[in-house]
């Protein structure tokens, strides 16, 4: 018995509280083995309706309806195009944007014009997200933010080109 098995236990125990398992990235784990012949349990239609016997502990399962499955994922990642269709149609898809209002003043501008020159030159889905900024207090913190995390983020996304690496980098020293 899992994890995904303690918590339908739990929330079927206790059907008026909302229970949440919140699976991180879920797109880089093999989901039809995760889930295997219990991922029909999870339709919303078929939640406290459809039960079945466990092969090991012969023991009856369903997933209560009070079971709210949520699956991260970050659609720079390659693998979010091998989420098949049948895992699709069981989930909701939100698209989170970076949000400015929750980055510091001290480092909206250059949040806002790396995020700009991002979107500009290889999409939007390789912008940086307001969590790299959230905790900067001051000038220091955000140099370390920008030397040790932002600029190899860049590195990676402008490799084999120099030239738009160097551009991205002058918008970091001009703000900085």
């Amino acid at each position: 018995k899992g994890i995904f098995h303690k918590i339908c236990e739990d929330a079927g125990k206790n059907p008026t509280q909302k229970y949440y398992l919140v699976i991180d990235e879920i797109n880089r784990g093999n989901i039809s083995k995760i889930f295997g012949e219990l991922i029909t349990l999870i339709e919303e239609d078929k939640r406290e309706k459809i039960e079945v016997t466990l092969p090991y502990s012969k023991e009856s399962f369903k997933v209560p309806s009070n079971l709210f499955i949520i699956g991260t994922m970050n659609s720079t990642d390659k693998s979010i195009a091998l989420i098949d269709i049948a895992l699709r149609r069981r989930f909701t898809f939100l698209k989170l944007e970076p949000n400015e209002t929750l980055v510091p003043q001290i480092a909206k501008n250059i949040f806002n014009e790396l995020n700009k020159k991002i979107a500009d030159f290889i999409g939007e889905d390789y912008q940086i997200g307001h969590s790299y900024f959230m905790n900067i207090s001051n000038d220091d913190d955000l140099e370390f933010v920008l030397e040790y995390k932002i600029t190899p983020l860049l590195e990676e996304y402008f490799y084999g080109n120099k030239e738009e690496l160097q551009n991205i980098k002058e918008i970091i020293k001009s703000n900085h």
